[in-house]
């Protein structure tokens, strides 16, 4: 969320007003996204760098308010043998015009439809906080419904589902309250000042918010894929003992990384956190019989899951 803002902070004003003409577009199906390469027919997948050859698909979830551009540079530092499919969800980004999921539930079930034909070689998922949620609980679901699990997970800046959601639910605040919180998450001022802006984005950021706040945890057999956890040394929202705590989720190994920054490592780390990624896929793909492990140059602790 952060990330797409300060973009758009520098935006010079005739660029924000054509951005603001676009938000206000209201269409029934997705418009083309000018930065992608190729998009699904259905608005659900995109690849900025198209690699139908590519023995593995990495699939990413973003972070609350953001969507498939936060992963656009990440084909450029991925090995050439992986695919990376970029989830863009309604409500989202050039997906704007559809009505944003508020439940977890019929957001997977609509996913694991959406990516099925898509599964057709191995492939893992990365998600960054609300990514993470989503991307774990799409697992199970295509477990249950499609027979299907992924290679890894990478869990990244969200604490384990089990635990109690230690926030104030604050989707159902005024939108003055609500910018509060946007500002301590480091929003542009311009952004938040910017009524016509606000108009726009308010309605996905609440969306967003509404599906973690009120997710519900719901006990089943533990994944039988390993992961890899990744959290920030500074993020004061979640600790390595949440981190810990997803170990309890797969009867595989599993690794906890901890990287520099803070809950948004995801970008000032971005090098260290895909040289790490790299090496693990790398591995899968010269060993395709061998668990996706991974090595970080940090602070770690590793055990069997």
């Amino acid at each position: 969320m952060r990330d797409v803002t300060e973009r758009i902070a520098a935006l010079p004003p005739d660029k924000q007003t054509m951005l603001l003409q676009r938000l206000r577009q209201k269409v029934s199906r997705p418009m083309t996204d000018l930065l992608a390469t190729h998009s699904s027919p259905d608005g659900w997948i995109v690849r900025y760098r198209q690699n139908a050859q590519a023995p593995l698909r990495l699939f990413c979830f973003s972070y609350a308010g953001g969507g498939a551009s936060v992963f656009r540079q990440w084909p450029d530092a991925l090995p050439p043998g992986v695919e990376v499919c970029c989830i863009q969800l309604p409500g989202h980004e050039y997906r704007l015009g559809e009505p944003a999921y508020t439940r977890v539930a019929p957001l997977v079930r609509a996913l694991a439809d959406a990516i099925y034909p898509y599964l057709d070689r191995p492939f893992a998922f990365f998600g960054h906080s609300m990514g993470a949620l989503i991307s774990f609980e799409l697992a199970r679901q295509l477990r249950r419904t499609h027979d299907r699990c992924p290679g890894r997970l990478y869990l990244a800046a969200y604490r384990a589902p089990q635990l109690p959601n230690p926030n104030i639910k604050i989707y159902h605040l005024p939108s003055e309250v609500f910018k509060v919180v946007l500002r301590a998450e480091g929003i542009p001022e311009m952004i938040l000042q910017n009524e016509e802006l606000m108009q726009a984005m308010l309605p996905t950021l609440r969306a967003d918010f509404e599906l973690c706040d009120t997710y519900e945890y719901r006990e089943e057999a533990p994944l039988g894929c390993p992961f890899s956890i990744f959290g920030g040394l500074e993020d004061v929202r979640i600790s390595a003992t949440d981190l810990e705590a997803w170990r309890i989720h797969s009867d595989a190994a599993c690794s906890l990384s901890m990287l520099p920054g803070s809950h948004f490592f995801l970008h000032s780390a971005q090098d260290l956190l895909l040289a790490a990624i790299s090496q693990d896929l790398e591995v899968q793909l010269n060993s395709p019989t061998q668990p996706m492990l991974v090595s970080v140059p940090t602070l770690s602790a590793n055990r069997k899951g």
